[in-house]
């Protein structure tokens, strides 16, 4: 009998089908090319956001470069 470890297996973020986390998917956590793009689409348009502070403008950003 083989005691190999059962896969690990994921749901799609963007549409719940299960994915098994391995190298036989490549796009994971997504299903699928189209599953990976929705996702980032959203994350470009703003669909999605990380909670916090309003970001800085440049005049209070600390790390800007001040000599210009």
């Amino acid at each position: 009998m083989s005691d190999s470890p059962k896969p690990r297996v994921v749901k799609c973020p963007t549409c719940g089908t299960a994915v098994v986390w391995g190298p036989q998917s490549p796009q994971r956590p997504f299903c699928s090319e189209r599953c990976r793009l929705i996702d980032l689409g959203a994350w470009a348009t703003d669909s999605y956001r990380v909670e916090g502070d309003s970001p800085l403008d440049d005049e209070a950003d600390p790390l800007r470069d001040r000599r210009h």
